[in-house]
């Protein structure tokens, strides 16, 4: 099942044609990956700050349908997918309203943060994915 996150537009957040800075979007998602982590009861600053493995993003895409504006109240929704023992993507809609305004992908591998080799996801990661994936199983 897919985690809400509802966010507004700033005004920091625009571009001079008055539209989100395409970059933002990103931002945006890695908000609502922060909250859904959060929610799963995983500590940010041990995931984040002193990890013994990390989670880079190795591809990110997104694509966009309508513009969001300063002002704008959106949704993300993110579903993670379970890729292999070492990665997972998640995949982020963001809604303006009923609108889908764009759409997002990033994946993730699992590797030591000090050797910088691949690792398997660690269960409480993996717990992660299962409660907030519409799979149970890789894709």
């Amino acid at each position: 099942m897919p985690l809400p996150y509802t966010r507004t537009v700033r005004f920091s957040e625009t571009d001079a044609a008055g539209v989100v800075y395409f970059a933002n979007l990103f931002q945006f998602c890695h908000e609502a990956y922060e909250a859904s982590l959060d929610e799963a009861g995983i500590d940010l600053k041990e995931f984040f700050c002193q990890p013994k493995i990390a989670f880079p993003i190795i591809h990110s895409e997104a694509d966009f349908y309508r513009p969001l504006t300063c002002g704008d109240c959106f949704d993300i929704e993110l579903v993670p997918i379970l890729l292999s023992s070492n990665q997972y993507e998640i995949n982020y809609q963001i809604k303006l309203g009923d609108l889908l305004a764009a759409k997002a992908m990033t994946r993730h591998i699992c590797i030591d943060a000090h050797q910088r080799t691949k690792q398997p996801l660690p269960k409480v990661l993996l717990n992660w994915l299962h409660q907030w994936s519409n799979e149970s199983l890789q894709r």
